[in-house]
């Protein structure tokens, strides 16, 4: 297992399975090194994807896991790999989210994520805010 930051050779599988985000804010995001891909065998299996809440707090905007890799602590590893990259950088809090109807939420909370909000978007359901203190 691998864990590196993205560059230009990933963008286009970025781009294939993030459609939360346009391929010119992937690429600005990959500019900012703000993407790291996590590997097994040279092989990209997932990624996480940040930016900065408030311009000062690093925000969690996308953790990702190829389906075939799910379940197997890629997800936990590479949060916890971000987590320490944040600290080194002087971070002391870091920042998530997901929707309510997702089990993504259980994932946050047993990785020592807390609830600190929620946000409610027309047609959306209820967005869970996280922090956790590093």
């Amino acid at each position: 297992m691998n864990i590196r930051i993205a560059n230009k050779s990933d963008l286009s599988i970025l781009v294939h399975y993030d459609k939360h985000i346009s391929a010119d804010e992937l690429a600005y995001s990959m500019m900012r090194e703000r993407i790291l891909i996590i590997e097994e065998n040279n092989h990209l299996i997932g990624w996480l994807r940040y930016n900065l809440f408030w311009d000062n707090t690093p925000f969690m905007n996308m953790l990702y896991i190829l389906e075939d890799y799910r379940g197997k602590r890629y997800g936990k590893v590479l949060t916890l790999f971000w987590e320490e990259k944040m600290k080194c950088l002087g971070y002391e809090l870091v920042m998530t989210s997901t929707l309510s109807n997702e089990g993504a939420q259980h994932f946050y909370r047993k990785l020592g994520y807390r609830d600190a909000g929620s946000l409610l978007l027309p047609q959306e359901p209820l967005e869970i805010i996280f922090i956790k203190s590093i």
